[in-house]
Parts: structure tokens; C-alpha cells; sequence
């Protein structure tokens, strides 16, 4: 399995249809911005070996036109959706204010505001939510007029092969971003259109085009690689199929003005029980099992109770499939992942566990369709007074401060540390304040972007972040504000 569906905002592990969707800290997901070199020709060496009258070029100059075409009619009718803790984008499609979005964007409720093409900052109220299993939702923003909009392609319009245009507000801090693709995929059954135009945290809610400029799709997920991952071209848009029902029913009062309660994932009662330090498990992935919808791989779950400190190593091994293991918390937060930590293609977890109660844990493989005997085995080792603590690897007390670094996507401070870390070692980093909205970012030796986190949970602001180190080496760990208004004492704690 190449990782779960990516929720494009953060509410949590929940689901669109039988998709699974990863909480990803805000629409800031990573807020480090590496600048592409430039070439080292002259732009007219660029050119030089080509005529102007060549097929390629003239084909490139229309495939242009249309690309500005679809962003010049479209953009302006494009907005940015901010609520306290989440950010994502919208289309607004009258001109009195009604905006199209995806529930999950505002379903956190207190204060929405949508800042529209020109700058304008507007608040918003939430008059309609779609019905259970459909991610929509409708803003209203009050006392305008002859606002731009975007008209709604027709029903069943939409063509595997056809050009598709993305705009958005990725990662929550580049209004009005325009990417282009293709239509990769139709998936009836859930009424999702798969499309390897770029679509990153912050575009959920935002437009899916068509060469018209015309809405077929509302973004809403991603499909990635890894905790933290951003987009490797398979994205996900509520089909426009979906639409027009959903704004009748706005128009006539029978749409929910609440969000409907999502459904857990996966849910333990479905679970295979099993407990730690039991003999080991052997099963088969089959025809026939739980299928993800996003890569069409088999899988398992399985439930233990854990209590909080014990160091827990799970194992699946197999000569038949490439293993892949997934830890998640009852309530659907994931723990730890891991495809080939086990050496070959064997899956390996080792990890903390954070509090007492029951673990739920999916046995996948990597690939769609494939199916074979494995072995599972689940060790732990009991928790003690120091062990939900373990070995402090830094203590830090430190301020963000206006002379600090400021990173310059956002303007906010941040502070940097290092310490040594081992391949396969758990780690706990905390950054606690009360002064300002932490926000933590960890690299690996290489300078790679492998966690970062927000807020520990949703009754816990301070950042937190937990996870296995994949080599030995030197760690850079980030003390971060979540805006540039962050300033104040905090607390950095490596365990």
C-alpha cells in the first residue's frame, strides 16, 4: 500500500466513501521552500536548435493560450478559506456570495473567512453541509454583489484523457495557484475524479477544471507516500456528478446545516483481536478481504490494548507479498508506518506507545492485488515510571525573538537544534508554550522534511511529534510560531 488518501485540511483520520484520510497539521504542511536553481544557458541557447514553425512549438503555444485562458476567467472567482486552525480554498459560483467547498474545511466551526481573489477579507457563515459520505459544503458571504463565478460543467460530462486545471490555495499560503494535468481515472462507484494535476494541502475545496473553465470536480484528497508526504500526482476531486443535487437541496432547505459525524476508518469491532507478546499470527491476504479504494491492495486489521510507555515492535514478514504495516489510535490517528524496516520486503514498527488503550493496526501490502501468507508478531516491553518519558536527549528553554531566523514563506520566527539520532530509535519531540501556537518540524541528515506537527490533539496546542528515525545521523529539529505574530518562551523536550 503507498500510503493512505491525504485529507487535504486537518480533522483527523476520516473517510470520503471507503477512502482513509491522514490529518495534516493545517493547510502549513511543510513551510520550508527550497528555490529551483536557473538554467545555466541563455534563454536564446534554449531555443536555438528548434524552429519557430515546429509542430511541437505551436502545439505548446495553443496548449499556453488555453492554460492562461482557463486561469485569467477562472482565477478571480477562486477564494482562500481560513478558519482558526485549518485552511483550504473555495469556488464561488453566484454572484451574491454563495461559495463551494468541502465540509471538512469549515465543519471545525467558530469564524470563517474567505479572502477573495483582489485581497478582500470577508466572514463567511456555513448554511449547508452534504449528507453523510459527501464532503461539500456551501458558505455565504453577506452584503455582496456581482461577484466573478465559475459555471458547473454538466453531469457526466467528464472524459478520462481530458486536460484538467487545479486552483487553489496550497499549503494555505500561495493564493491562486494554477496546475495542470490530465484526467487520470473515473471512479463511478464513489463519484471521484482522479487527476495527476498537482493538488497539495490548502487546495481542498478549491476547483477541478475543465479546458472551458468550467467546474467538474471539487479537490478534497491526495494520495501520497509517507507522513508528511505532498503531492506524487494522484489526486482526488468530488465529481461534478455530485453537484448540482447537492446545491438543489441547498436551494431548498433540505441540506444539513450541521456536519455530519464522520465514521471512523476502521473500527475495532471489526478487528481481528490479538495480543502482545502472543505466538506469532499467520494469515493470508486474499481475493476476497477489505479492499483500499485508492490502490485496490488487500488488507487486515488488527486490535491489542496498550498501555502508555511500553515499547511495542511488530513484525510482518512474508515470501509472498511486499509487507506494510500501519499503527494507528483508537480514534484513528496514526502512530507509525513502515514499508521494508524489516530488511527484504518485511514490514517493522517499533515505537512508543502514548497512552493505555486499544491500538489498531492495518496489515497491508505495497502493491494492488497482491495476495499471500504472512506472519505476524507483536512484542512489547512493560512499561515503567521513566518509560512513557524514556532517555532525554535535549532540554531546551528557549524564546522566539525578533532577531530570531524568519521563515520567509510565512514570516514567522523559528529556532533550530540537532542532536544525534540512531536508525529504528522512537522518538518523542515536544515544543510547549503558552505564550505562542507552536509548531515543530523535523529533517533527517540529508536535510529531508520527515514529521511535522501543529498541535499534539486537539485539546493539546502545543507541538508534537513522534516517530522512528529511518537512519543514523544528525536530526535538525525546528522550533516554529504557526504565524509571524509568534513570539514568546518555550519548552523543546527529546526523548
Amino acid at each position: 500500500m503507498n500510503f493512505l488518501s491525504l485529507r487535504l485540511t486537518t480533522l483527523g483520520l476520516l473517510t470520503i466513501g471507503a477512502l482513509i484520510h491522514v490529518p495534516v497539521a493545517n493547510a502549513n504542511l511543510s513551510k520550508t521552500i527550497y528555490p529551483v536553481p536557473p538554467s545555466s544557458l541563455p534563454a536564446k541557447d534554449l531555443i536555438s536548435n528548434y524552429g519557430f514553425d515546429s509542430p511541437l512549438i505551436l502545439a505548446a503555444d495553443k496548449e499556453e493560450e488555453i492554460n492562461i485562458k482557463v486561469y485569467e476567467n477562472a482565477s478571480p472567482a477562486v477564494v482562500s478559506i481560513d478558519t482558526k486552525k485549518t485552511n483550504g480554498s473555495g469556488t464561488i459560483i453566484s454572484p451574491d456570495g454563495l461559495v463551494l467547498t468541502n465540509a471538512h474545511v469549515v465543519s471545525g466551526g467558530g469564524t470563517v473567512i474567505v479572502t477573495l481573489a483582489d485581497g478582500r477579507k470577508l466572514e463567511a457563515e456555513v448554511i449547508a453541509f452534504g449528507e453523510p459520505g459527501l464532503d461539500l459544503a456551501v458558505l455565504k458571504i453577506r452584503n455582496i454583489q456581482n461577484l466573478p463565478t465559475i459555471p458547473i460543467a454538466s453531469p457526466n460530462s467528464v472524459k478520462v484523457g481530458q486536460r484538467a486545471f487545479a486552483i487553489g490555495n496550497p499549503f494555505g499560503q500561495f493564493q491562486n495557484t494554477l496546475t495542470v494535468g490530465i484526467v487520470s481515472r473515473l471512479d463511478q462507484n464513489r463519484n471521484l475524479i482522479q487527476t495527476d494535476a498537482a493538488i497539495n494541502p490548502g487546495n481542498s475545496g478549491g476547483p477541478l477544471l475543465n479546458s472551458d473553465g468550467e467546474l467538474i470536480g471539487v479537490n478534497t484528497a491526495i494520495f501520497t507516500r509517507g507522513q508528511g508526504g505532498g503531492n506524487i500526482g494522484i489526486g482526488f476531486a468530488i465529481s461534478v456528478d455530485r453537484v448540482p443535487p447537492f446545491l438543489q437541496a441547498v436551494k431548498e432547505g433540505r441540506a444539513s446545516r450541521t456536519p455530519t459525524a464522520e465514521t471512523p476508518a476502521f473500527e475495532k469491532e471489526n478487528a481481528k483481536q490479538i495480543q502482545l507478546n502472543s505466538p506469532e499470527v499467520t494469515d493470508t491476504l486474499k481475493q476476497g478481504d477489505e479492499v483500499l479504494p485508492v490502490d485496490n491492495s488487500f488488507y487486515h486489521v488488527y486490535a491489542f490494548e496498550g498501555k502508555a510507555g511500553q515499547q511495542v515492535t511488530i513484525e510482518m514478514n512474508s515470501n509472498e507479498i511486499d509487507s506494510y504495516l500501519i499503527l494507528l489510535t483508537e480514534d484513528g490517528e496514526e502512530l507509525a508506518q513502515d514499508d521494508d524496516g524489516g530488511g527484504e520486503k518485511n514490514a517493522k514498527i517499533t515505537t512508543t506507545l502514548p497512552k493505555d488503550g486499544t491500538y489498531l493496526l492495518l496489515v497491508n501490502s505495497y502493491e494492488a492485488g497482491e495476495a499471500g501468507v504472512y506472519r505476524l508478531r507483536l512484542k512489547a516491553t512493560e512499561s515503567s515510571s521513566n518509560s512513557e518519558t524514556g532517555q532525554l536527549i535535549l532540554n531546551e528553554k528557549g524564546v522566539l525573538e525578533d532577531q530570531d531566523s524568519v521563515l520567509s514563506s510565512d514570516g514567522s520566527l523559528y529556532d533550530e537544534y540537532t542532536f544525534e539520532g540512531k536508525q529504528g530509535q522512537s522518538i518523542l519531540i515536544r515544543s510547549e508554550s503558552q505564550d505562542f501556537d507552536s509548531y515543530l518540524a523535523l529533517f533527517d541528515p540529508k536535510g529531508k522534511l520527515i514529521a511535522e506537527n501543529d498541535d499534539a490533539s486537539q485539546s493539546d496546542k502545543n507541538a508534537e511529534i513522534r516517530v522512528t528515525l529511518p537512519v543514523t545521523g544528525q536530526y535538525r529539529v525546528v522550533v516554529n510560531a504557526y504565524d509571524k505574530t509568534g513570539r514568546g518562551q518555550y519548552l523543546l523536550t527529546v526523548r
